[in-house]
């Protein structure tokens, strides 16, 4: 009872904090000009959206902060700070790194005026570094090489030295399929909600009651965005937003050692990913030939005559049945 009273007044300031925070944020983007350049390859009504603020990300990412710091540290003193304590914190700094990637590449393409900024080689060798340096700090912590698997004989399973190349290409992949998934009004941050919303949950159950807070903080904090997200979109997270929402959501499986689950709870971000690369792979073996009208696949849909708002209330039902899926798994296997 005690934790769920922390995790909603968690989620209800966070979510007080970042829609406030867009009062000022949104205003201050337009006097500098901050604003989006879109792709001529892009939908054509997406050319109404061109001067938009982007950055809009730091709304969450401030009030995600204050939030998981205060209520960690204030749950911890009648409950004491231990492990997953620490991982908790290691987690919301590798999530800032990885808003920091995201920062540098919104300036660039905000001060060139084009919508790309650091090249894809720049942005993994970046990604990577933060992510080695991630997993190194988590082993200094106390993390092992095990990870969660359901119906297993003691529900863990050791992969030794692979877990390091593993789940750095886990935590790179993961990153970067919740960037490309930020392409539609809203989208991203009603997909990230529902995955904060389950994995809350099942932190929950398992009992890593700051992971709890944690992610009822990202969940008030994507909710607060949406004030100002949601279609027709006044602000963008950008990849300040979106590369600090895929550095949370790995974090908040890793915690847990529930890495698994990112495959069925972040469903939504894989298949915006592998829609990318099924579209690239095919193009070229095909010599020219397309698979989808366009991709991520949220453009296939918007070009197959889907309005910004359908896509993003099926895709965000498929995530919680998926996260549903997810809680399921956990609390029977």
């Amino acid at each position: 009872m005690q934790i769920g009273f922390w995790a909603f007044g968690t989620a209800v300031v966070c979510f007080a904090i970042t829609a406030a925070i867009g009062r000022f944020l949104v205003p201050f983007l337009h006097k500098l000009h901050f604003g989006q350049t879109i792709l001529d390859i892009g939908p054509s009504w997406h050319k109404n959206k061109q001067g938009t603020p982007t950055m809009g990300g730091f709304m969450f990412i401030i009030g995600i902060v204050i939030t998981t710091t205060a209520g960690v540290l204030l749950h911890s003193i009648n409950n004491g700070f231990g492990t997953v304590e620490k991982f908790v914190f290691v987690g919301l700094c590798f999530a800032l790194c990885n808003g920091a990637i995201g920062f540098f590449d919104d300036y660039v393409k905000v001060a060139k005026k084009r919508n790309l900024g650091l090249t894809a080689w720049q942005k993994l060798i970046l990604q990577f570094a933060v992510a080695g340096l991630y997993l190194f700090v988590m082993h200094l912590c106390g993390d092992t090489t095990e990870i969660a698997v359901p119906f297993s004989s003691t529900g863990l399973v050791d992969l030794g030295f692979f877990y390091y190349i593993l789940m750095a290409l886990v935590l790179v992949g993961m990153n970067n399929a919740v960037n490309l998934t930020d392409g539609v009004d809203g989208l991203d941050g009603s997909i990230t909600f529902f995955v904060a919303l389950f994995l809350m949950l099942i932190a929950n159950v398992v009992g890593y009651e700051a992971n709890v807070i944690f992610a009822a903080s990202v969940a008030g904090g994507c909710l607060g965005f949406l004030v100002w997200n949601f279609h027709p979109a006044k602000c963008f997270m950008g990849d300040t937003g979106s590369l600090f929402l895929g550095g949370i959501v790995c974090a908040l499986a890793f915690v847990m050692d529930m890495q698994l689950l990112l495959i069925l709870i972040g469903i939504m971000y894989l298949v915006e990913m592998f829609s990318v690369m099924l579209q690239v792979g095919y193009f070229k073996l095909t010599k020219g030939k397309r698979l989808f009208k366009m991709s991520p696949i949220h453009h296939h849909f918007e070009m197959s005559g889907w309005s910004e708002m359908k896509i993003v209330c099926v895709f965000s039902l498929v995530t919680a049945i998926a996260g549903a899926g997810a809680l399921l798994l956990v609390i029977f296997g």
